[in-house]
This record gives structure tokens, sequence and C-alpha cells, in this order.
């Protein structure tokens, strides 16, 4: 790694670089520009169409083994500085013409960032594939904390410091600073991925036929179906819920910006070292029943049994933000020790992907139950579930220790 910064500190920093930058940019597409086109008067059906950039994130497993081919040359040193230069660029460039061209008529904003959002996840894509590869097991955690509060802090930014910012400059300036701060990131990032151990000659190329034929990809991408739809089932409808018990939008508003990313951030941070002090699996499992009792309290107070106030806020957000943190903090670990070296772009992303397809499909599932079956039988599901996963996680990794064991 001659001429970059070495060890697994420059390496986390550089990752937490990567993820920010990452997260700015989708802060910035779906939590900032549709306050900033709701104000400026656009209707909604028009602002709905932001959500078709959430496409690249869902099918980027698709390009996924092109761009590990690429990044793992056989006999040579790993390209993801270089990947993450030419497609961060690409980034950049897209959100300066985001910010030249203006916000009406839409349509070419949608194409400045869909290509953005395609660049983006190209870039994660080579991110992933190089935590995979250059940090070390007792680091899996730490690399980890970096992607989940990376994502907080950087949603924060692109959706909560950008408003400010366009609201002093406009549109323009904002967009601008946005992407001036990418720019900075990815290239730190770079600069800490540069070189690194060559790949083998003889190393076989990256698909996802090789992935699937892996019976830890296959059993991970169930437990990982399971895992999101117990931590995430609630998660779209702990603020209409909040709303019905009469909470002002403004302070709903405050509590989910400021208080979840402070939980969000040190949730991430708690659940490295965790993973570094007691594993994945106890990681996982612990979060998981927390999530059941503090869902617990939200079921009662939605069936229409009095409870305090507070105590159904502070159940909310910590269900929705500081425990999901620690336990996606420790899914993303397992993510990495299921993944192969070799094409640990291709692995990790089927992980994400599957994890986003969930998610979507979740918070319809979630507006469905909620409607017709009332807020106390919604929550009474979402309570069941993370213990229903825990069981199941207990069961996959006391099979695979007897396994180890035989």
């Amino acid at each position: 790694m001659s001429g970059a910064p070495k060890g697994q500190f420059s390496i986390l920093s550089g990752l937490w670089a990567a993820y920010v930058a990452q997260s700015v940019i989708g802060g910035l597409t779906w939590g900032g520009l549709p306050a900033v086109l709701r104000d400026q008067g656009l209707p909604l059906d028009r602002i709905g169409l932001l959500s078709l950039l959430v496409a690249p994130w869902a099918l980027k497993f698709l390009w996924s083994p092109a761009v590990e081919r690429w990044r793992l040359p056989p006999g040579h040193p790993p390209r993801s500085a270089a990947l993450a230069l030419c497609f961060g660029a690409v980034s950049v460039a897209g959100l300066v013409a985001t910010g030249a061209i203006g916000l009406v008529p839409l349509m070419p904003v949608l194409a400045c960032l869909m290509l953005v959002a395609i660049a983006t996840a190209t870039v994660d894509i080579a991110v992933d594939g190089h935590a995979v590869g250059a940090l070390a097991r007792s680091q899996h955690g730490w690399g980890n904390a970096a992607q989940v509060g990376g994502a907080y802090v950087g949603s924060a930014i692109g959706a909560g410091l950008l408003l400010v910012i366009v609201a002093r400059f406009g549109w323009a300036g904002g967009v601008w600073v946005m992407a001036g701060l990418v720019a900075l990131m990815l290239a730190w990032f770079s600069l800490t991925a540069y070189g690194g151990e060559p790949s083998p000659a003889a190393a076989p190329q990256p698909s996802l036929r090789r992935a699937l034929a892996r019976p830890e990809i296959r059993q991970g991408l169930m437990l990982t179906a399971l895992f999101v739809v117990a931590q995430k089932a609630a998660l779209g409808m702990l603020g209409p819920f909040l709303i019905d018990l009469g909470v002002p939008l403004a302070k709903v508003g405050l509590l989910n910006g400021l208080g979840s990313l402070g939980l969000g951030l040190l949730g991430a941070l708690a659940g490295g070292a965790s993973v570094r002090r007691w594993g994945v699996r106890a990681t996982l499992t612990g979060s998981l029943i927390a999530q059941a009792l503090l869902i617990l309290p939200l079921a009662i107070g939605g069936a229409g049994i009095p409870l305090p106030l507070p105590l159904l806020i502070a159940s909310a957000l910590l269900a929705g933000s500081g425990l999901m943190a620690i336990g996606f903090t420790a899914l993303y670990a397992q993510f990495m020790r299921w993944s192969d070296v070799a094409q640990g772009g291709v692995d990790f992303t089927l992980f994400q992907c599957l994890d986003g397809a969930i998610s979507m499909g979740l918070g319809i599932a979630a507006g469905i139950i909620a409607e017709h079956a009332g807020f106390g039988a919604f929550f009474a599901i979402c309570a069941a579930l993370p213990l229903i996963s825990a069981a199941a996680l207990e069961r996959f990794f006391g099979g695979r220790t007897r396994q180890a064991a035989g």
C-alpha cells in the first residue's frame, strides 16, 4: 500500500467517509428534495416520482459481478480506489448538473439524479467489497458501525443541513455544497483504499451463480429476510402512531431528526462495540429481544390501554433508531463473514438488495394491516416477530456450531 495511509484505523476512516458520502446523496434525494419540491408548490404525485430513484439500489446486484471482476483483476492489487474515483466523479458531476438546471421542469432533475443513483450504487458495491477484503475479522463490528452510523450522519446532512443552506443560498448553492462534501469524502476513501494485496492469479470470476451456489449465502439470505422483517416491520407506522396520540407534527419531525440521529449514531457505535466484545450471535439476539420489549408498550397503547405518553415516545424512538442501529450493525458484520473475499462486493450486495426489496414491501403491508386491524394488533404482531426471529437465529447459529464441532 505504498503511498497510502496504512492500518485498520485509516481503512475505517475511509469507510466512514464513503458511507457518509453515499448517504448524503440518499438524504438529499429522499429527505431534502421532497421538502424543497413541496415548498416550491409541486403536487404530491409529481414528488412521488422520486421513489423511482430507489431502483438502482434494489437492482445493483445485477451488475455487481461485473464491478467485482474489474475491481479484482487476477494477479493485481484491487482497484477499489479507482472505481470510487471514477463513479464518484460521475455522482459529483450529476449533483452539479442538478443544481445548475434548477427544479423546473422536474424530469431533467430526475434524469440527473437517476444517473447519480446508478453511479453511487456502483461505488457502494466497490466500497462493500473493499470492506470485506481489507478489514480484519476482529474489526468487522467497527466496519459495520461505519456503514450504519455513516448512513445516519449522511442522511442528516443531506436531509437536514441541505434545507438550511437552500433556505439561505438557494437550490443551486445547497446542492453544490453537498457535491463538494461528497467529493472530499470519496477522495479520502480512495486515498485509504489505494493498493492492497494482489488477487490470486487463478482466482475464479465473481458471479451471482457462484454466490448462490454456496449454502451459507442461501441460508444467510433466508435469515436476512427474517431479521429485516422483525426489525423494520414497525418502522413506517411509528410516526403515524405518534400523530394519532396527539403529538404535534413539528415535534414528531424534531424527534425523528435530532433524536434519531443521536440514537442511531450511538446505536451503531454500541453495535460495533458489542460485536467486538460479545460477537454477532449475542448482539443480534439481544437486539431482537430488546426490540420486542420496546414494541410491547406500543401494542398496549395502540389497543387503547392508557400509558404515559413519554413512555410511548421513548419506546418508539429507541425501537426505530437506537436498537435498529445496533441490530443492523451486527447483521452487516455477519454479512461480511458470509461474504467471500474473492467476490465480497457481489455477496454483500445480494444481502443489501434483499434488505432493500423487503423494506419497500414492508411499508405497503404495514399500512394495510394497521389500517384494517388497528395499531394494537399491528404492534402486537411487530412485537412477536423479533422473538420468532431470535429463536430462528439461535437455531441457525447452534446448528452451525454443532457442524463445526462434528
